[in-house]
């Protein structure tokens, strides 16, 4: 961080509407020198202590990925500096491996991609016994299901359970995360078969190069001439969603009569509601595997109709905000996937 505060660059104090302007590729951005380089060396690391050889390279682009046949890592610009991690934050509500908890889970993940491209893993008969079909074509949504012990528990609603290629990489970072301790954690599940059989592919490839050795970059944001502007304007498309009718009545069950009380002294609910948005949105969103953009628009449409009816808040704020993120729980729920998560893409 103290590097990044010598070597800030002249754009980090621009605001908002400045910056969404500017071009990818003007940022200058890169790993070395930002907190990605760490958590990048701690991956490596991480790797080395398992006695593998395999290096996934990485990148900056505009989201998480690793791409077919190049085993490597693609990570999120946003993550190169704190600037535009504000900026990610004020724009999706939400900062996708923001923490260095987060980002090492997803590090890991990908890694598991790039691992199985580099050493082409997947067209081995016992990979295919053990995790299915890789060519399987990938689902718009999948209906996890939270019960079930033939799958391991690493990112968000069951991710594991959305494709066999997902499982693969979802095994691996369980297997790969230090003091896992997997096979006492997954002691009498299913799940611990398709951990061994990790443990024992990667004990056989031990100190070995990757098949596929390419250091492609693919969709690097050095070289994108898109803006930051339309960037997030096409990534708000994605997350879309047909808003569900919010009833006047359930606006003055969760905030009262606007004719009772003291009009005064009770807070405005929709000033309530813009106050709590971003934590709104970033709790809804655990609970239901929903992206915080998607909640947000529930909330925008809640928040003006709050204003049309000039509803205040007459309980206690708390209590107020428990009963807000059940009811936006529960529009998710019901109307936007009936428990369906849709596969990020």
């Amino acid at each position: 961080m103290a590097r990044e505060r010598r070597a800030s660059p002249r754009w980090a104090r621009l605001t908002d509407e400045e910056l969404l302007d500017l071009r990818f590729c003007d940022l200058g951005l890169e790993i070395r020198g930002s907190a990605l380089e760490r958590r990048v060396a701690q991956l490596y690391d991480e790797l080395a202590r398992r006695g593998l050889r395999f290096r996934p390279h990485c990148w900056l682009a505009e989201e998480w990925f690793s791409p077919d046949r190049v085993p490597g890592i693609a990570i999120p610009f946003f993550l190169a500096h704190p600037r535009l991690a504000m900026l990610e934050y004020r724009q999706m509500f939400d900062v996708e491996g923001g923490t260095d908890g987060a980002s090492m889970r997803l590090l890991r993940h990908e890694a598991g991609h790039a691992i199985d491209s580099g050493f082409r893993l997947h067209e081995r008969k016992r990979w295919q016994q053990v995790f299915g079909n890789p060519k399987k074509p990938y689902p718009a949504s999948y209906t996890p299901r939270p019960q079930s012990r033939r799958f391991v528990l690493h990112l968000e609603w069951w991710y594991a359970q959305s494709h066999p290629a997902e499982d693969f990489a979802e095994t691996f970072a369980v297997w790969l995360r230090p003091r896992a301790q997997w096979r006492k954690t997954y002691t009498d599940w299913p799940a611990l078969e398709k951990l061994e059989y990790v443990d024992e592919l990667m004990r056989s490839i031990e100190g070995r190069a990757a098949r596929v050795r390419s250091r492609r970059q693919v969709e690097s944001v050095s070289r994108l001439r898109t803006t930051l502007r339309e960037h997030y304007e096409a990534k708000r498309r994605r997350h879309e969603i047909e808003v569900p009718e919010v009833y006047d009545r359930d606006l003055l069950r969760l905030f009262g009569d606007p004719g009772v009380a003291e009009h005064d002294r009770a807070v405005g609910a929709a000033s309530f509601l813009a106050r709590e948005q971003a934590d709104l949105c970033r709790d809804c969103s655990r609970g239901t595997g929903e992206h915080p953009y998607a909640i947000a628009q529930i909330l925008r449409e809640m928040t003006l109709r709050c204003r049309e009816l000039e509803l205040r808040v007459h309980r206690p704020l708390d209590e107020v905000r428990i009963d807000v993120a059940i009811f936006l729980s529960v529009q998710t729920v019901n109307y936007l996937h009936d428990a369906h998560h849709r596969i990020p893409m």
